[in-house]
């Protein structure tokens, strides 16, 4: 059986898929390179070669050929079985495979590959260490963790493949599309589920709950001399789950730099610039919200590697690269399965009050890090009619400044939101996420804090007041205690930039009627000046506290729209209430 699933193997794949026609040169030659993670390559006529392998690296399977693939693998092993655990947009199967010995409950390490599928070497790399792990004698990568493998997540996009596409990265000939079926870049759809893979992959998530989740990207931008660059949310002091972060600025990162060293590769975190036009300016380190992979795995205290091998290395160093990365994870979750465990529970017991809703880049320099570039000179472009840079291959390290982030607001957290019943579709977006709420039996009366804006696309002028709510039984309650409260309050306090409302679940609400034009805001202003003693001193105050206010009639009208009963059916009422 087992040669004969090999012979299929090697029938489907003797002739691997070539282009048809050269992408546009626009890359420099690559540098030779010759690292013992060579070793790692079975040669094309072995019957175990994966379909990279057979081509020398210069393709990449297509989806039907990358099942097969697996298929025939696991069906040559009790160690690998393949599942389904979703369909994407045109109806294709996103799959995984289950690498795992029986025994014990042990931690996950969840790895995903494709979610944008031109830059897919973590497939490859994947099957290489599947084809080791099932039938190569490196099981013994599974004595104390369990392998979770997506080949693919961005299933549609793959399939949408062409010769020209990205043409600033070295291989494979045919790269995927970035985004999906739909048009939606899905390492921006976390936090809102739109996609049905990146809400298929969450549900993965929940059910493996893994020691590491692993996504799989190829960078884009300039020329250096790392090949595998890698990162985590909240690296430097940004995390908001500390204890996993650190664990990952610690031990995993150590381990994996040495592997990736002693393998022959030039390892890195990640180098995100201040200017990519202008390097020299230095690299940044940033507050990343749950939109993302990385930061949807620090809202919800997973902790989640991004790992961005370099698009000008060749294809094949990057595969052995991303090889040698995932092969050491595995390692590393073995030794440290239960100091990963003891630092998940830690992030989600903490309780912290307050969300940091706005960031800037600091003035001043956390460091500077030797970075290991390429020198550069510049040439006259035609197309452009100025210099433009062009770097020389010329090996060069710099000193180059490193800029964290600051705060510059944040939110006091409610003790819980209430959503009314009618909000069903917010409602059922946070049960697929995972979040704990408490839901009416029976209609309840309760002072709550509300949020008025101009519109639900408007989120200028916001105004809180608390009022008296009476609430409808199928009404929820989402309370801060509980373990995902971080990613609940991103998705529901209204300042939050990945809130329903900051993302557009509620541009097409509107207030009950029109605000007042000035010609009857202003005289509704004097009569209740006249009217009120008290109001009109605090209005005196107020101008000559403020120069601006006291300088702009329409700012001195919307003062006092804001203290009028007119103000609750001018202005839209944001439908995710505070208790205080």
């Amino acid at each position: 059986m087992l040669f004969r699933s090999l012979f299929f193997i090697t029938s489907l794949y003797a002739a691997a898929p070539t282009s048809a026609a050269p992408a546009p040169q626009v890359l420099p030659p690559a540098a030779p390179w010759n690292g013992k993670s060579e070793q790692l390559i079975v040669p094309a006529a072995d019957l175990l070669a994966t379909p990279a392998e057979r081509s020398d690296f210069r393709s990449s399977p297509s989806y039907a050929q990358t099942l097969d693939y697996l298929r025939t693998l696991a069906g040559t092993s009790k160690l690998l079985s393949l599942h389904t655990f979703g369909k994407s947009l045109q109806g294709r199967d996103l799959v995984y495979v289950l690498a795992r010995k029986p025994g014990a409950k042990k931690p996950v390490v969840v790895i995903q590959a494709g979610i944008h599928s031109g830059e897919i070497d973590g497939k490859d790399a994947g099957l290489m260490l599947l084809r080791d792990i099932a039938l190569r004698g490196r099981d013994d990568l599974l004595d104390a963790v369990d392998l979770v493998f997506i080949p693919i997540l961005n299933v549609d996009g793959h399939e949408n493949a062409s010769d020209i596409g990205r043409p600033h990265q070295h291989g494979p000939d045919s790269k995927g599309a970035r985004t999906n079926g739909q048009g939606l870049d899905l390492n921006r759809d976390y936090a809102r589920l739109q996609s049905p893979e990146i809400a298929a992959v969450v549900k993965l998530l929940q059910t493996f709950d893994p020691a590491l989740y692993i996504d799989v990207h190829v960078s884009d931008g300039i020329d250096y001399q790392y090949d595998v660059t890698y990162t985590f949310a909240g690296w430097g002091t940004y995390a908001r789950s500390r204890a996993t972060a650190d664990w990952l600025m610690t031990a995993y990162h150590a381990d994996v730099n040495a592997a990736l060293t002693a393998q022959g590769h030039t390892p890195d975190i990640y180098p995100s610039w201040v200017d990519e036009d202008a390097p020299e300016k230095g690299l940044r380190i940033s507050a990343e919200g749950p939109r993302y992979s990385t930061g949807y795995g620090d809202f919800v205290g997973i902790p989640t590697v991004l790992v961005e091998n370099h698009a000008m290395k060749p294809y094949k160093r990057r595969v052995l690269g991303t090889y040698v990365l995932l092969e050491q994870s595995l390692r590393t979750v073995a030794r440290e399965g239960q100091g990963i465990a003891a630092a998940k529970a830690r992030d989600r017991a903490a309780r912290p009050a307050q969300l940091m809703v706005r960031w800037e880049k600091e003035t001043a320099p956390l460091e500077f890090k030797t970075f290991k570039g390429y020198r550069y000179d510049s040439y006259l472009s035609p197309a452009s009619g100025v210099r433009e840079r062009r770097w020389t291959g010329e090996p060069v390290d710099i000193a180059m400044p490193v800029f964290g982030v600051r705060s510059t607001r944040e939110v006091a957290l409610p003790a819980a939101w209430w959503i009314g019943a009618e909000q069903q579709g917010m409602i059922a977006a946070l049960r697929r996420h995972g979040i704990v709420m408490d839901e009416l039996k029976a209609p309840r009366t309760l002072t709550l804090e509300t949020v008025q804006l101009a519109s639900g696309k408007d989120r200028t002028g916001l105004l809180r007041a608390q009022k008296q709510w009476t609430l409808p039984a199928g009404s929820v309650r989402v309370p801060r205690d509980q373990p995902f409260h971080l990613l609940a309050a991103a998705l529901l306090e209204p300042e939050s930039d990945d809130s329903f409302l900051a993302t557009g679940h509620f541009d097409n609400a509107l207030p009950l009627e029109s605000q007042l034009p000035r010609h009857l805001l202003a005289p509704m202003a004097d009569r209740m000046m006249a009217a009120d003693p008290a109001l009109r001193t605090s209005f005196a105050a107020a101008l000559a506290a403020d120069a601006a206010l006291a300088a702009d009639p329409q700012a001195r009208l919307r003062w006092w729209l804001a203290r009028s009963p007119y103000l609750d059916r001018a202005r839209w009422t944001y439908p995710v209430l505070m208790e205080r």
